[in-house]
């Protein structure tokens, strides 16, 4: 095999991947923006982990794009350097002929590059995944007589995971999703989640800003102070220490936020309903993702 058929192939097989992964790009961008939104989405509401679910679905369409690459350039060079495409560069010297084959080198690595991204994109977003889908399953069992669960409240200090809002109080559940270690542990430690045995430590700083724009939020849309509790879910860990102001817990010891309360945290009837039909106009499927204040009073 010398370098005019290598050359030759090459350049085919790149010319009809680039027309391949161009094609499917734009029908994706296609789809977004016809079928973004589901049908009826003015009575779905947003499921548990719905960004990230959303986020995988977009991955998932770019590692395939990447893949059906890879597959059509090894069809269409294996197609012509069988027919003999070496013809089209014939008569040209070989130091251009070599520029040829290091700007396909190039493209290939960079091609393996974006695939090797995008896969780890996908395996970090699927494992965030599914840990906000077992703390909110276990939340939708937890609160049946209790209250509502929302699902992805965005605030202008992040998104919180899981907000819980029933007469016996308000809920802010954060999810900190981390590969569980052989006999992994956490404690809350002022500041920080410790893991143990890594020594590993995470700050919570953002959670509280979170926690605490919601509570601003939501006192603004009742016209009073409120109290919104935070607790922390760290899913396949073991929670060795509590600290005040939080509460930890894995998907098995959710149920302790249950008896978790006081009674001055209590909120009346009036103000359960206002705050739940706020969260369930605005986690609508057709409410899209705005992080502008929207709980806050019109």
């Amino acid at each position: 095999m010398n370098i005019e058929a290598i050359s030759s192939a090459a350049t085919v097989a790149l010319a009809c991947t680039t027309v391949f992964v161009l094609a499917a790009k734009f029908w994706q961008l296609l789809t977004r923006s016809l079928f973004s939104s589901p049908n009826f989405s003015d009575c779905i509401m947003r499921e548990s982990a719905q960004r990230f679910r959303d986020e995988l679905d977009q991955l998932s369409h770019t590692q395939a794009t990447y893949l059906g690459a890879g597959l059509v350039f090894a069809l269409i060079f294996g197609v012509a350097h069988t027919l003999q495409a070496q013809q089209l560069f014939a008569g040209y010297p070989t130091w251009q002929l070599n520029i040829v084959i290091g700007t396909l080198g190039a493209a290939a690595a960079f091609g393996l590059y974006r695939l090797g991204r995008t896969t780890y994109s996908w395996r970090r977003v699927k494992f965030l995944r599914d840990a906000n889908v077992a703390v909110g399953h276990q939340l939708q069992c937890l609160i049946s007589g209790y209250g509502r669960v929302y699902h992805d409240i965005p605030t202008s200090a992040g998104v919180i995971d899981h907000v819980i809002v029933g007469q016996s109080g308000i809920y802010a559940v954060n999810v900190i999703a981390r590969r569980r270690a052989r006999k992994g542990k956490v404690r809350l430690r002022e500041n920080h989640l410790l893991f143990i045995p890594s020594g590993t430590k995470l700050s919570i700083v953002d959670i509280k800003a979170k926690t605490t724009r919601l509570e601003r939020d939501f006192g603004n849309l009742l016209g009073h102070a409120v109290r919104v509790r935070s607790v922390i879910a760290v899913p396949g860990w073991q929670i060795t220490g509590q600290s005040e102001g939080h509460l930890v817990v894995n998907e098995s010891t959710l149920p302790m936020l249950s008896g978790w309360k006081d009674q001055a945290d209590y909120l009346l009837n009036e103000d359960v309903d206002v705050l739940q039909n706020r969260l369930t106009s605005h986690c609508k499927r057709s409410a899209g993702y705005s992080v502008k204040p929207v709980l806050r009073a019109a």
